[in-house]
């Protein structure tokens, strides 16, 4: 490991530049069976499922978005329509109270502003994790169902590039009142939607804005933010500015004035995910199990999404960290006796990753020969414009 942080950023520069565009691991087809990640991700899937359908919703629903997304991978690997039938019974319950919010087209996210209220705080930034996850189960609908997902979507997009997009590209958080100006958690989860819907519907507006959002993006000093720079967010911070370039990556490499910035600040985050991975849970500032430190969950996804664009010795050596973190965590969330929390659900993204390489971005725009019935994943092979399928039930 300490080997691979010497030298990983500069040839990760190199190499990714570089990418062709039929570049895909060796390796990724090669995986030995993974028996026993697959069974803690359909044991958080049971818990999931309880979760987001409870009577009484309870918790941040951007934490909820999360499981509603990897939930959506859990239907695409087994069929299990109860996966989809939760999915689509939070997607409902998120609707419903769209309808009553102020400004129309706002997601309600249970807590501060509520349905029918026209006072108090209101962010883009946990509205868009919200978006997205309506957006990943609309794919695995049909019919008036999709449409009615990706619409909320949609609307609630139109709402935030209509007043919440300033002219640099960035965007600011909604109803912040510390805050109207653009800023990187707002930012990076919207471009990060944007880069969806434009896979989903194929508007190019939705791209512009994106590659606008990236190049604010890229300027960025983490270290120096006014409002919750990496030296506090830590593990939060990378976890949302790296959805930005996850989401993005295969429009972000055609861009030649974007790319290489691009590439600084992801290398940049890598190499932050891969430095503190080598330290002990016990020993890190933020502690795995509360708050800012539960994101630590979703860093391995991150390292899964970009091991699929590097060479052959250079995946190997980020799925190795990617792995050795999932089993650490793994033991904190099964060892302990609360049986959710937001650990579970960012976690639940890696796992999704791991087992199916790609279906967490998959696309609206299915395979032709997948079956009328239950979809294959169409996802963006990397460097390519044609999809390929992932993960069959």
């Amino acid at each position: 490991m300490k080997n691979f942080l010497s030298y990983s950023l500069p040839f990760l520069l190199a190499f990714m530049t570089g990418l062709s565009a039929s570049a895909q691991s060796p390796a990724a087809k090669s995986r030995p069976d993974n028996a026993i990640p697959r069974k803690q991700f359909y044991q958080l899937c049971l818990s999931a499922v309880a979760k987001i359908t409870a009577k009484t919703p309870q918790g941040p629903f951007f934490v909820d978005s999360y499981a509603v997304r990897a939930l959506c991978v859990a239907y695409d690997m087994t069929g299990n329509p109860k996966y989809l039938n939760a999915c689509r019974q939070w997607c409902r319950r998120m609707m419903k109270y769209q309808e009553q919010m102020t400004p129309a087209g706002a997601y309600y996210m249970n807590y501060n502003r509520r349905p029918g209220q026209v006072h108090g705080d209101w962010y883009v930034a946990d509205s868009s994790s919200i978006a997205m996850a309506l957006a990943a189960t609309a794919v695995r609908c049909h019919g008036a169902a999709r449409r009615s997902f990706l619409d909320s979507a949609e609307r609630f997009a139109s709402l935030v590039m209509k007043h919440y997009i300033d002219s640099s590209g960035g965007v600011s958080d909604g109803l912040w009142v510390r805050s109207h100006k653009a800023w990187w958690c707002s930012s990076a989860l919207f471009g990060s939607l944007l880069f969806v819907l434009y896979a989903d519907t194929g508007k190019h507006r939705y791209l512009k804005a994106a590659l606008r959002v990236v190049n604010w993006m890229n300027k960025l000093n983490l270290n120096d933010q006014r409002f919750f720079p990496l030296s506090q967010q830590g593990p939060a911070m990378i976890m949302y500015v790296m959805e930005c370039y996850s989401a993005g990556w295969p429009y972000i490499k055609k861009e030649p004035l974007l790319v290489k910035p691009a590439l600084v600040q992801v290398n940049r985050c890598l190499h932050w995910i891969c430095t503190q991975q080598q330290i002990s849970l016990s020993r890190r500032r933020w502690v795995v199990n509360k708050g800012w430190g539960m994101k630590y969950g979703g860093l391995p996804f991150h390292e899964y999404v970009f091991s699929r664009y590097l060479s052959i010795a250079e995946d190997v050596q980020l799925k190795k960290a990617a792995d050795r973190e999932m089993h650490r965590l793994a033991r904190v969330v099964f060892g302990d006796r609360r049986k959710w929390s937001q650990l579970s659900a960012f976690l639940m993204m890696s796992y999704a990753q791991l087992l199916s390489p790609g279906a967490i971005y998959r696309s609206c725009r299915a395979h032709p020969t997948a079956p009328a019935g239950i979809r294959r994943s169409a996802t963006r092979r990397p460097g390519a414009g044609a999809f390929f399928r992932t993960s069959q039930p």
